[in-house]
């Protein structure tokens, strides 16, 4: 028995040490990629010393002496808290994600192959101003001095697990400037407005919908009576367009005009064309979130001295885009030291890890944020074709066709052919279903060709360097001109208490139509005459108002020139936007966060009296109106009321449009849908509202107490009583990792992603924590980062942003903002040399390798 006890210890023994070996050598293996941050480094290329000082949320603050260095060692502490992050990003813009992932990544591979997103950023760095290319360089040297001599696990953890994947032996190439304009071609395209749109459109034309039904209906002008556009805060319309009060504006109307037309003939080639058009837009990579979903916007707003309590101006930001972990947004500070014509920078604000500079923040003189403009800069062409030929209104000309290699990890080569025509690459070769369009179509076969603004090289990259040393309105004008691709608001506060407004953008003048749905491409009718110059684009200086506020609304009303867009937000972020700050007389800069996290439902507010009055014959309906009544609309996580609206809504675009609609067309719930449904209550008895399935002919309350007694079921199964009901049991965040969070294998998933948090907020609120009605309750996009800038007080102001600096898994900054952004909490920003060494928690001196 003794022996046997002796045995037992142990083995219990051998069993701990195992664990513990296992457990130190886990950790080793982990944090072999953490960067260093404190105590000193050579850096290769380095002209002096360069300081790289942390706060405690490991934001760093570079200071140098020369331009060069400065970027050299932001392209290094970018490569020390998210190289895989940069090395996956370059593989996603040159269509090289299957040579790591393998063969399920061959159809987004060759969408992006197809395209030629790097080719063309190889061309636009032959465009580039002397001063933009050496930023690039320097960048790219800072970058490959951290990859000098690691491999594996010292790259990242993500790195050491590509054997799993079947590529193993990867060796990152080296860092060079077209890895990080290719990343712009992506930002590009995330932000691309309306293609989903215009394809739904051009199929539902083709579709044959039950009844009486118009799928015009499904798409409602913006309604200009009820919601602000951006330059329309006050002033009247005259011969020369809309003039805001008290303001300086320069704004065109004498351009080509734009027209209705909605052409595409409804048969059967053109649908199947459109139909592999949609599923290659599925195979589109994601990289700032779902530009399908309808999510992708942003709110930002500027407040000038007079209507502000500190009497200064003020600049809110936060740009939605979907969630991703690490978060998309890199906290930073750049400073020259000292700063003079050699070294011109003094930044603190958002960067783009592998993108030099920073892209939304602030300098010595003036502040700057960015919303989707959601301008119409592509089209769908729908092409005729005759095997390699397409037809024209010159007759039939030959397809353009080239061939790619795709390396596919663990299998063989992939040859793809990419075909194009004068208006573009054939979006519809890229599904593997493309081969089966019927080309026995009455017309033969169609193809489908993207002609897109952002597939012609332009020099948008100069902008950063100019927008970084602006320093008035004028310099800032002059760095937005160069911004093209993708079109924005741009919002600007300067520290003299200017506030201003640009909508920058390469934006093409149609020969006809307005770009809502596919065009025939044979009969030249639609093509392009010209793009916008940039004086012709809006602006806006100091309204009589005291402020102005974008929401991906329209920036002008209805038929002022010039034509952007049919496909704005239709406004309820931006109504609410405008009641907030029109609140109070003055606002300070905690308000300004305040109106960030506002959870107001504007489409609760359309619909619940329509609710209330639902007659209460049903349990369910009583308790569900019982609830809803007692409910402030705002869509806390805590909130009772915020579940039942939810999940009747839900349950209403089902019952209403299910069954009526391919699906393909059900709603998501956003915004648009808002206003379709706003306009179907004031006709209970529309036939959208009757089941095509059904003999009887349902009305409006047929639907409305149908979907009470849904959701109530539902939340009943999933949150019990009542009582115990939560938004946020239902509306949760998974910070999934892009890569190994998905991979299907639980243990890897683990490593990898976080969460689930459980979110307040929706679609089109302000805290715009998105949501797809077709799909259930997650969170889809978010508010990425949240900013408040104090122009009076530079180191006044506030951010944060999604999940945390460290793109590494169990590093201390890995989610260390997650709960706080969750919280609508923010973090200081520093910006002085006072400020940034008082918050400094790390420094690590950079000094030149000898």
């Amino acid at each position: 028995m003794v022996w046997v006890k002796r045995l037992g210890i142990a083995l219990v023994l051998l069993v701990l040490l195992t664990l513990v070996a296992v457990a130190v050598t886990g950790v080793v293996f982990v944090r072999a990629g953490f960067p260093q941050t404190e105590g000193e480094r050579t850096l290769a290329g380095l002209d002096g010393d360069v300081e790289v000082l942390r706060d405690g949320h490991g934001v760093p603050t570079i200071v140098a002496s020369s331009s060069d260095d400065l970027f050299r060692a932001q392209g290094y502490v970018h490569a020390q808290d998210r190289y895989w992050e940069m090395d996956m990003r370059r593989h996603v813009t040159a269509g090289r994600v299957a040579e790591l992932f393998g063969a399920d990544q061959v159809e987004t591979d060759t969408f992006v192959r197809t395209l030629g997103w790097r080719a063309v950023a190889e061309r636009e760095l032959e465009l580039l101003e002397p001063e933009t290319i050496a930023m690039l360089e320097a960048y790219a040297e800072g970058v490959n001095a951290w990859t000098e001599g690691r491999s594996g696990r010292q790259l990242s953890l993500e790195h050491a697990l590509l054997p799993l994947t079947g590529a193993g032996g990867y060796e990152p190439e080296p860092w060079g400037p077209v890895d990080s304009v290719a990343w712009l071609k992506a930002m590009a395209w995330d932000l691309r407005s309306n293609l989903e749109v215009e394809l739904l459109r051009g199929r539902l034309a083709a579709a044959d919908l039950p009844g009486d039904r118009d799928w015009r209906e499904l798409f409602p002008d913006f309604d200009g009576e009820r919601f602000p556009t951006i330059l329309a805060e006050g002033g009247e319309v005259t011969e020369d367009g809309f003039v805001p009060e008290g303001t300086d504006v320069q704004r065109p109307v004498e351009l080509t005009s734009t027209t209705d037309v909605l052409a595409g003939p409804p048969d059967t080639g053109v649908d199947a064309a459109l139909a592999e058009a949609q599923r290659a837009l599925a195979a589109s990579p994601d990289l700032l979130g779902d530009g399908a979903a309808g999510g992708l916007g942003s709110n930002s707003w500027v407040v000038a001295p007079d209507r502000s309590t500190t009497g200064t101006a003020l600049l809110a930001n936060d740009p939605h885009l979907g969630p991703s972990q690490p978060s998309l947004w890199y906290q930073q500070g750049l400073r020259c030291e000292p700063v003079g014509p050699g070294c011109p920078y003094h930044n603190l604000g958002f960067s783009f890890a592998g993108l030099p500079g920073i892209v939304i923040g602030q300098n010595a003189d003036l502040g700057w944020g960015f919303t989707n403009l959601g301008a119409d800069v592509a089209d769908l062409f729908v092409e005729r074709l005759d095997d390699d030929h397409y037809l024209t209104e010159d007759g039939w000309e030959p397809l353009e066709q080239r061939q790619e290699t795709i390396v596919v990890a663990g299998g063989d080569d992939v040859e793809i052919t990419v075909r194009e025509t004068r208006h573009g690459p054939l979006l519809s070769d890229v599904s593997e279903g493309a081969s089966e369009i019927a080309d026995d179509a009455p017309d033969g076969e169609h193809a489908v060709a993207l002609k897109w603004v952002a597939l012609e090289p332009r020099p948008t990259v100069d902008a950063l360097p100019h927008l970084m040393r602006a320093d008035d309105w004028t310099s800032f004008r002059a760095a937005a001109e160069r911004f093209e691709t993708p079109s924005q608001n741009m919002v600007y506060a300067d520290t003299e208490g200017t506030i201003g407004y640009q909508a920058p953008g390469r934006i093409p003048v149609r020969r006809a139509g307005d770009g809502t749905q596919p065009v025939p491409g044979w009969t030249g009718e639609y093509g392009w005459e010209r793009f916008l110059d940039f004086e012709e684009l809006p602006w806006l200086l100091d309204p009589d108002v005291g402020y102005i506020a974008t929401a991906n609304q329209p920036a002008l009303p209805e038929g002022d020139e010039p034509f952007l867009t049919r496909d704005a937000n239709p406004g309820y972020r931006a109504e609410r936007i405008h009641e907030l700050l029109q609140e109070r007389s003055e606002l300070s800069p905690s308000d300004l966060r305040d109106i960030q996290i506002d959870n107001h439902n504007g489409n609760a507010a359309n619909l619940v009296p329509a609710l209330l009055t639902v007659d209460a014959d049903h349990t369910a309906v009583a308790e569900m109106q019982e609830v809803l009544a007692a409910w402030d609309l705002q869509d806390d996580p805590e909130a009772a009321g915020a579940a039942a609206f939810n999940a009747t809504w839900r349950h209403l675009l089902a019952r209403t449009f299910h069954a009526e609609l391919p699906e393909f067309a059900h709603p998501d719930g956003g915004g648009r849908w808002w206003e379709v449904v706003r306009r179907l209550l004031d006709d209970p008895r529309s036939v959208w509202w009757d089941d095509p399935t059904t003999e009887e002919r349902e009305t409006r309350d047929d639907v409305l107490r149908s979907a009470l007694i849904d959701a109530h079921a539902e939340l009943t199964e999933r949150l019990g009583d009542p009582d115990g009901w939560e938004w946020g049991e239902l509306h949760t965040l998974t910070l999934e990792h892009g890569t190994f969070g998905t991979s299907g294998i639980a243990p890897i998933e683990r490593l990898f992603n976080r969460g689930p948090l459980e979110t307040g907020g929706g679609s089109d609120v302000i805290n715009a924590t998105g949501w797809n009605a077709a799909a259930g309750y997650e969170v889809t996009w978010v508010p990425s980062m949240r900013m408040v800038l104090d122009l009076g007080d530079l180191d006044a102001g506030e951010w944060i942003h999604l999940t945390g600096q460290s793109g590494r898994p169990f590093h201390g900054h890995y989610t260390d903002q997650a709960e706080l952004w969750r919280d609508g909490g923010t973090i200081g920003m520093a910006f002085g040399a006072g400020a940034v060494e008082e918050a400094a928690h790390d420094r690590l001196r950079l000094a030149p390798k000898n």
